[in-house]
């Protein structure tokens, strides 16, 4: 009995698996490869199954950029070719099939633009792509500093202890793991930049959970508004990350149901020790040093599990910009900015929505991201030449050197625990000082 129970739980973690279900959904949705086009008009039945794909299997097959195989040299030179030329010889990229695109951004490993594909739908097209982002930096870069400067310092900080946490987890246990991106074909792949990391759990769907959701428990109770609203909310950015992660071909039924219920985990073990951490953060006179101390060794293992791919260097930025935004509240709250309002102000309530409030948090917004970008333009300049100096490391090429431990942990650790530690300390002190605040 145990035994069949067993065989029908793998059996069902294959069927999940299959990238066939992958295809079916972006079908669905108006997504086709461009050789199904190709084969409509030259009278050809099918999919040319001799055509070379984004396979999933760019991460089965981690080497150094620039080590390229033959068939990747290929699929290169069709990419940058005649990908975006139709049939009659016109770049327009429409026809009566649909609109035909390529991936905005290129396969940050290997330099691969990604073939050619057609978008029927393009409402839900863009619906996916915005989804898909909710996981990337830039969201991350322009969320978390909004929240702080302006709606709630006390719960950005927690939020991203949370987050932290989540995309750490889920990067290690994509390398313990180490499965393949789902298979092309059948599936097509809309994203590239993403093509070369491991599969399993999708940590997109992960941060996709843990965002929306610790965002609900950290205000509600604490701000004024339905709970109805703030829980659909959360749960309709959940959905949207989640599918949009199989829209873009990235990842498979059972990535996103993993990435889903590790999400839920987590939370469940961290949740009820954000308030500690946070405080411990705040007052104890050795956190500064225990933070650092944990976010390198967090690094430093991470970096253990497999060979360089542009997940080391994820996972060390998001460990960087926790790190100093931990030590950022250790110094509010010794220089008692940004302090918490006192408990008999709670439930907050939300501020009308005036003309002058919205200009005054997109001035301190814009400011505040201009500060963040030169900080790390800053920082980027001075330590990748100074950490290649340090080690020995050749620094003219810069794609190259990053390629090695020694330069990329401490460049992304050093560049973002300083952007993070400006997003929660100096932009506020200054904003202080102006009048802004």
């Amino acid at each position: 009995m145990a035994g069949r129970i067993k065989a029908g739980f793998v059996q069902l973690l294959y069927y999940l698996q299959d990238p066939q279900h992958v295809a079916r959904f972006q079908q669905l949705c108006g997504v086709r490869g461009s050789d199904t086009r190709d084969s409509l008009r030259n009278g050809v039945q099918g999919t040319r199954r001799g055509d070379v794909h984004n396979g999933g299997g760019d991460a089965t097959r981690r080497r150094t950029a620039g080590a390229e195989t033959d068939t990747e040299k290929r699929n290169n030179g069709l990419a940058n070719g005649n990908a975006g030329e139709n049939v009659n010889g016109d770049r327009n990229g429409h026809d009566a099939q649909g609109s035909a695109v390529k991936p905005s951004r290129r396969n940050s490993l290997t330099g691969d633009a990604g073939q050619e594909f057609l978008i029927e739908n393009k409402f839900l097209f863009y619906l996916f792509t915005l989804g898909t982002e909710l996981g990337n930096e830039l969201f991350y870069i322009s969320f978390f500093p909004f929240f702080m400067w302006n709606v709630d310092a006390y719960v950005s900080r927690r939020l991203v202890v949370v987050w932290v946490w989540v995309m750490y987890l889920g990067q290690c246990t994509k390398d313990v793991f180490r499965w393949p991106r789902p298979a092309s074909p059948p599936v097509v792949k809309v994203e590239m930049f993403y093509n070369s990391e491991y599969s399993m759990p999708s940590t997109h769907a992960m941060s996709g959970t843990a965002i929306p959701l610790s965002l609900f428990l950290l205000t509600y109770g604490r701000w004024e508004y339905p709970m109805l609203l703030g829980l659909s909310l959360a749960i309709s950015w959940c959905v949207l990350v989640c599918l949009s992660r199989i829209y873009m071909g990235m990842h498979s039924i059972l990535d996103i149901i993993a990435g889903f219920l590790y999400s839920l985990l987590i939370l469940v073990v961290f949740s009820p020790a954000l308030d500690i951490i946070d405080t411990f953060n705040r007052t104890h006179p050795y956190a500064p040093l225990m933070i650092i101390s944990l976010h390198v060794g967090l690094g430093l293992f991470s970096f253990t599990l497999d060979t360089w791919s542009t997940s080391r260097g994820d996972t060390a930025q998001i460990l960087g910009s926790g790190a100093g935004i931990a030590l950022a509240s250790h110094v509010n709250y010794h220089l008692g900015l940004l302090p918490d309002p006192p408990a008999s102000a709670f439930p907050l309530q939300p501020p009308s929505f005036t003309l002058s409030l919205i200009a005054l948090c997109l001035l301190r917004f814009f400011l505040g991201v201009l500060i963040l970008l030169a900080t790390r333009a800053v920082m980027k300049a001075l330590t990748i030449p100074l950490v290649c100096w340090v080690f020995g490391i050749p620094s003219n090429d810069v794609r190259k050197a990053r390629q090695h431990m020694e330069v990329e942990l401490p460049y992304r650790y050093i560049v973002y625990g300083t952007v993070g530690l400006n997003a929660l300390f100096l932009v506020p002190f200054l904003f202080a000082h102006v009048g802004l605040l």
